[in-house]
């Protein structure tokens, strides 16, 4: 199920290209149609938060494959640009509400080990990511061929929503049938009260907002247009989109290996380490032109990047109590999410108005290197609670 919901979120990265020539919009426009994914991705995370104080975690991880499906079933069949955004949206608000549902699930069911569990479950999630790519790629290849045959679709992107529709299907009937054999935990029982939640816990929260909202701000913005910014590399079209699954491939080993040194080492430190990593990846990445450093590079920011997911949500979720664990999760999804679904949209309108995507992405770099820099002083003066 997460392999699929986050496949939901990734997916249109490599469909940019599509999109302006099917809808013969500019950079900008499918810009704002990714960020609007990620924008519905943080609509639901506080209703969401609300909704688990009432309803058990896995009926609400059920009900978002059900959205899914839905979703699915309405980008695919979009047929004007403002059809494909409300699909983008809608796509958002599945992953949206899965992850804040089902991330305190899998912490819970796996209370001595949440590190180790979060990076299980973010190594299935970036499965998806790494997969995207290929998985597009063969799509637009044999689709032509399957549009002729399909009354209901007129292009071949529109095949990719189609068949993650289907696979949402199954995989939520399948997941409907495992949870009713399985002994599920009641941790979350005494969260009933979102506002005491935010309330109570709001160091933490604000803590998680600061560190991926503006972090996952940078992210954002840069692999959405990673493959439009490959090609203006001097890289060809195939080679650039290939590039995501490069990037996304380092995530792999990343959120399995994280996740265990979350459970090992000193959380906040550690965190902080994969920060200035980041920034220093990506500011050498704007530097950088040949191939072979390139292909180097994007290993290394993927990797880095990826390690800070899993980091992250072990600290929070190991931090927040059973009784504001859930609510408290929400309230800190729904601010960074808001924050760093920005990102695609800016970029897309700083290179239409004629900044060159190195430019761009150089000052990402340095404006988050301040951030890191305040994290780092706030940390050594013990403000940062742990």
């Amino acid at each position: 199920m997460v392999l699929l919901v986050n496949l939901a979120r990734v997916v249109f990265a490599p469909l940019l290209g599509e999109f302006i020539v099917f809808f013969g919009v500019d950079r900008a426009t499918v810009g704002i149609v990714a960020t609007l994914v990620w924008l519905g991705s943080a609509v639901l995370r506080v209703p969401t938060g609300w909704l688990l104080t009432r309803v058990p975690r896995h009926r609400v991880v059920l009900g978002t494959g059900v959205v899914l499906v839905v979703a699915s079933g309405v980008t695919a069949s979009a047929t004007t640009v403002e059809t494909l955004m409300v699909g983008a949206v809608s796509m958002g608000l599945a992953s949206g509400a899965y992850f804040v549902a089902a991330n305190p699930l899998v912490s819970e069911l796996f209370p001595d080990r949440v590190g180790r569990a979060m990076g299980i479950h973010g190594t299935a999630s970036q499965l998806a990511a790494v997969g995207v790519a290929p998985f597009v790629t063969l799509v637009l290849a044999v689709g032509p061929d399957l549009v002729d045959r399909l009354p209901f679709v007129s292009a071949a992107w529109q095949l990719v929503f189609v068949c993650v529709g289907v696979a949402a299907a199954v995989v939520t009937l399948a997941l409907f049938v495992t949870a009713r054999s399985t002994d599920l935990p009641d941790a979350g029982a005494a969260d009933r009260d979102l506002l005491g939640a935010a309330r109570t816990e709001w160091r933490v929260i604000l803590t998680g907002i600061v560190i991926l909202g503006f972090t996952g701000f940078v992210w954002q913005g840069l692999f959405n247009f990673y493959e439009l910014y490959m090609v203006s590399k001097g890289l060809p079209a195939t080679t650039a989109r290939n590039m995501l699954t490069v990037i996304f491939g380092a995530g792999v080993p990343a959120f399995f290996l994280s996740g265990r040194l979350a459970d090992k080492l000193p959380r906040i430190p550690y965190i902080l380490g994969v920060l200035v990593s980041f920034v220093v990846s990506v500011f050498v990445l704007t530097m950088t032109t040949s191939l072979v450093g390139l292909v180097v590079v994007t290993a290394v920011v993927g990797y880095v990047i990826h390690s800070l997911f899993p980091a992250l949500d072990a600290y929070l979720l190991d931090t927040l109590p059973d009784e504001s664990r859930g609510s408290a999760y929400s309230v800190y999804s729904f601010g960074m999410m808001i924050f760093q679904a920005s990102g695609s949209g800016a970029v897309g309108t700083l290179t239409d108005s004629g900044y060159a995507f190195d430019e761009v992405f150089f000052w990402f770099s340095v404006g988050l290197a301040v951030v890191v820099a305040g994290l780092i002083a706030f940390q050594r003066a013990g403000r940062i609670p742990s």
